[in-house]
């Protein structure tokens, strides 16, 4: 191709397919290069097919509560994990063709290929040259894994293969209880399958604040064995894989590797771009324009490890497309941050995390749901949840929990803190009864007591001119 084109998009994942959106609604004169499958992580072999996994363990592990319903016969239910498998595949492979077809383009403005860049307005890609006014890096990343564990082929897992067996080994160690590690983790216990999980600390889902690790930490050891000690390395053994972590030692089928994600640099040529390069091989960039210095040359998606999360590598995209088409990039506000993990009880982090208000003054409101009533009503009541606040102002900070229905709750959350509201104007929002939502109210009560102002009433009083919303 000899024309110089406005943009090229390196990646066709969520930020990649982002971009693009936006890219091709300014001009015809852009190409978008990928190597390997085409389709976001989320809809391959991330969220999509997990929570597919997720809600048939979910349906599963409900039998354990009929009896207290009042059901009987819980105890003859089985599972056909070649078919929870085979369904799993079957709508995610639906999810990426949608996601695929929503973006497709001219077959001419796009090339599956890896891309090298050759500076700061040039890439090539299967041995061609192709110029462009600007580049955006959306490449993603990949699980990591120890080059050893090649040795034990397909009996050593990542998502990016476990979602495609027919079926699965009695025996699991899953490495790693970060959000995709915990998820499964549980998910595979409670679809039958005798899980071990190795940790080199107590942490998991991003949880920050002791007392609802804690709270998550014991409900899940109800589902799986959890081992925390040295960094685990496996080896091969006459029944299977022994996994090794100092004094312990497990025997299992087979492995899942979960122990986190690493940004796909090498071979990228970022050095040709003439900036420092950090301990990831990434440049510095505005985050709220995606822009690498004063260079044509945007960044979005997962390879920025700051922000791995489908929304937000999105927003990357849509941002780092805009921007390509103006002299001056447009700073854009970013969104409350908002992380959950879909185990049981949801775990999530909404806002400012425990460890970031560490040298702040602030309170906390609690819920223990181990006695909420709506909670208890459904046999789901377990979890804490913590609301994080101001003293002085009562102004909504952040939040972390584990809880039921956790996901609802760090949405309303998001939305409050994101709109800057304080305890006092949340408390003022109307909540039904029952609901598992007057926990949160609970919470915002108990952090309310404790601010330097306090209200008789949740309630906001009437002036002469406000009306009912009843008239």
């Amino acid at each position: 191709m000899s024309e110089t084109l406005d943009t090229i998009i390196i990646g066709a994942g969520s930020a990649g397919l982002s971009a693009l959106r936006e890219v091709r609604k300014r001009t015809d004169r852009f190409l978008i290069v990928n190597d390997g499958p085409w389709g976001t992580t989320c809809a391959r072999v991330g969220c999509m097919p997990s929570k597919l996994l997720i809600e048939a363990a979910s349906a599963f592990d409900r039998r354990r509560t009929f009896d207290t319903f009042g059901i009987r016969g819980a105890d003859r239910l089985s599972v056909d994990l070649p078919a929870v498998l085979s369904r799993v595949r079957e709508l995610r492979d639906g999810f990426v063709a949608a996601t695929i077809r929503d973006t497709e383009v001219d077959a001419a403005r796009q090339i599956s290929g890896r891309a090298r860049l050759l500076g700061q307005d040039r890439i090539s890609v299967n041995g061609q040259e192709y110029r462009a006014r600007h580049l955006i890096i959306a490449t993603g990343t990949r699980p990591r894994l120890d080059p050893t564990w090649t040795a034990f082929g397909s009996r050593v897992l990542t998502t990016d293969t476990l979602f495609e067996q027919p079926t699965l080994a009695p025996r699991m160690a899953v490495l790693g209880l970060g959000p995709v590690g915990v998820e499964m983790a549980q998910a595979l216990a409670r679809l039958g399958i005798t899980v071990s999980a190795f940790v080199t600390r107590k942490a998991t889902a991003g949880i920050s604040d002791p007392e609802v690790l804690n709270a998550l930490w014991s409900e899940l050891e109800k589902d799986f064995t959890i081992h925390i000690g040295e960094r685990a390395h496996l080896a091969a053994h006459r029944d299977g894989i022994e996994v090794i972590s100092g004094d312990q030692r497990v025997v299992v089928d087979q492995v899942l590797a979960a122990n986190g994600r690493v940004p796909n640099v090498e071979g990228l040529g970022l050095e040709t771009l003439g900036v420092p390069l950090d301990q990831h091989g990434l440049p510095s960039f505005d985050p709220n324009t995606r822009r690498i210095g004063d260079l044509p040359v945007f960044i979005a998606g997962d390879i920025d490890p700051d922000r791995a999360l489908l929304h937000e590598a999105s927003d990357e995209g849509h941002i780092a497309g805009m921007n390509t088409a103006l002299d001056t990039p447009k700073r854009f506000r970013r969104r409350t941050p908002l992380a959950i993990s879909f185990c049981h009880p949801n775990a999530a982090v909404v806002g400012k995390s425990f460890k970031a208000l560490e040298n702040q003054d602030f309170v906390t409101g609690a819920i223990d749901f181990s006695r909420q009533g709506r909670a208890r009503v459904a046999q789901e009541n377990a979890g804490l949840l913590h609301v994080y606040a101001d003293r002085a102002s009562g102004q909504l900070l952040g939040a972390e929990m584990c809880a039921p229905a956790g996901e609802h709750l760090a949405h309303l959350l998001a939305l409050a803190i994101h709109s800057g509201m304080t305890v006092q104007q949340m408390l003022g929002m109307p909540i039904y009864h029952p609901v598992l939502e007057e926990g949160l109210r609970t919470a915002l009560r108990r952090a309310a007591a404790q601010l330097d102002v306090k209200a008789d009433s949740d309630l906001a009083l009437c002036d002469l001119e406000c009306s009912s919303v009843l008239e």
